[in-house]
């Protein structure tokens, strides 16, 4: 595995700092009623993405995820003022605007969503991995998914397929103990998630969720074992979201108790602590990279606000294909 070094902690530093602020701007977006629809927020979960990232080969690798989906596509490479444009309905979004919350994508730096279905993305990540394994790319597919997806019998398919045809893919489930209001406890006999893979012997197992170097480690085992050719695993992320499920939520099934001792874990907090414990920056250093983080989301905030709402024939543009419909000129 590439070694975590300095230059790895201050990037995941910044990188996490900049996807919790970006997206805290959102939620405050979200209440001025610039993003519309639903809006559901990573944050706490970020050591699972920045882990993730350091493990991958970004020329190659793709990833798929269901609808907490903003920071990811960021990580990938996407402009994070398009992400945010985006999110307000804007034409200079990842799609037109059209897409919104739920839905960004970016083919270009291999982000396949953003999917709604819940479930609905674990097949169509084995998917993407069938395309690599058939036009040999070398490349792998990372699967995201919550506890509450993992009761969907797409999983099960997925995961036959995937095992029968030794599939490129790693299959996640970010366990964040909640699908939506209801605890993990309640949707299943059994709390250990990732014991599921075993009925199909794929390799599977438990990871702290909460921080980056654990989730780098097991990320790495298991994307080389899917580049050597000998298959899928199935990761169990155990982590927590700080905020509701989505910004609709009152959180009633939960104590703020709760959330405070899960914050003791932070995962920015904790690279911070390592940080600072060896010397790898000094206070000056930090605030200002959190002054960079700060500027950069005022400039996605900006684009975004400037930019202009899509052309309504857009709208038709992208759901009208025959060349005989007569009433609107084709622009995409």
């Amino acid at each position: 595995m590439k070694e975590i070094t300095k230059e790895v902690y201050l990037k995941w530093y910044e990188e996490m700092q900049f996807w919790r602020k970006f997206e805290d701007k959102l939620a405050a977006l979200y209440i001025q009623q610039k993003v519309r629809g639903f809006l559901h927020l990573y944050n706490g979960q970020e050591a699972v993405l920045a882990g993730a990232l350091h493990a991958m080969d970004l020329s190659k690798d793709k990833m798929i995820t269901a609808y907490r989906n903003h920071v990811q596509p960021i990580g990938m490479g996407v402009d994070p003022r398009r992400v945010m444009a985006e999110l307000l309905g804007k034409a200079t979004g990842t799609s037109m605007g059209l897409g919104g919350s739920m839905h960004i994508f970016s083919k270009e730096k291999g982000f396949y969503g953003g999917h709604g279905i819940v479930g609905g993305q674990i097949p169509l990540g084995a998917g993407l991995a069938f395309a690599d394994k058939y036009f040999e790319t070398g490349g792998v597919t990372m699967t995201y998914f919550g506890d509450g997806a993992a009761r969907q019998g797409s999983l099960h398919e997925a995961f036959n397929m995937a095992m029968l045809w030794k599939l490129p893919v790693v299959f996640i489930v970010e366990n964040n103990g909640y699908a939506m209001g209801t605890s993990v406890e309640r949707t299943a006999n059994h709390t250990d998630i990732w014991k599921l893979g075993l009925g199909y012997e794929m390799p599977c197992g438990p990871v702290d969720g909460m921080n980056p170097v654990k989730v780098a480690e097991a990320m790495h085992e298991a994307i080389e074992r899917a580049r050597r050719g000998d298959g899928p695993t199935f990761l169990e992320m155990k982590t927590y979201r700080y905020r509701g499920h989505s910004m609709s939520d009152a959180q009633h099934y939960r104590t703020k108790e709760e959330v405070e001792e899960y914050k003791k874990i932070d995962p920015i907090t904790q690279v911070l602590d390592i940080i600072k414990e060896n010397k790898y920056a000094s206070d000056e250093e930090i605030e200002a990279i959190d002054q960079r983080v700060k500027d950069l989301v005022e400039e996605c905030e900006k684009f975004a606000e400037e930019s202009p709402y899509p052309d309504l024939n857009v709208m038709y543009d992208v759901v009208y294909a025959q060349e005989n419909y007569p009433f609107l000129p084709h622009k995409l």
